[in-house]
């Protein structure tokens, strides 16, 4: 199944999930703007992953920032979230209004091309609130996001455009993977904020 419309899209899943793609929330001149101030303002690292005992060192970059400093683990690596940017409590008040759900953390990846990705996963952190919403916002290049049923392996795609805002919720995390295929025909870099509630 693919959706490449534009339109404002309600549920995407056909059963066993809820992920809502809104379509654009911001302008061109917004997303010029936070696009530029986040890659000024945000401390992007190389992510850290534990595969199979041995440590993973990404191309793509991350960043961890929250309404205090909790920690936070997944891929088997603890991080501690830096203070919410300006720019970030505004992007987290638009999507939050957008939405109609609230966060406390937002996970950051910086995709410098469309080489770039992350493979299939879910989203099912002990610390996460229990089937709670995960907003994803996208700055820069636009690419394909794709859904496989855990189960059947139903695939749903869709492209995340410039300024679009996709939420998952109810029970997206517990039954479907997702993931950010790889491709060489884009080449420009993309942000990607994921707005999430962790239980503290």
């Amino acid at each position: 199944m693919d959706l490449f419309s534009p339109e404002i899209i309600t549920n995407i899943l056909p059963f066993d999930g809820v992920t809502n793609y809104h379509g654009i929330i911001l302008d061109k001149k917004q997303c010029t703007f936070y696009y530029d101030q986040l890659l000024k303002t945000i401390h992007f690292k190389n992510d850290e992953a534990i595969l199979f005992g041995k440590m993973i060192i990404t191309n793509r970059k991350v960043a961890w920032y929250g309404t205090s400093e909790f920690s936070y683990t997944y891929s088997k690596v603890t991080k501690t979230a830096n203070i919410f940017t300006k720019e970030l409590l505004a992007l987290k008040e638009l999507v939050e209004k957008e939405s109609g759900e609230t966060y406390n953390s937002c996970l950051l990846n910086l995709y410098h091309s469309g080489e770039e990705g992350m493979a299939y996963h879910s989203d099912g952190e002990k610390m996460l609130k229990k089937n709670g919403a995960i907003a994803s916002l996208s700055l820069g290049a636009a690419r394909k996001f794709s859904f496989k049923h855990k189960e059947n392996k139903q695939r749903v795609d869709v492209i995340l455009e410039n300024g679009s805002l996709l939420v998952m919720k109810k029970g997206t995390q517990a039954n479907w993977l997702h993931r950010l295929p790889p491709t060489k025909k884009v080449h420009l870099a993309r942000i990607n904020l994921t707005f999430r509630t962790i239980e503290l």
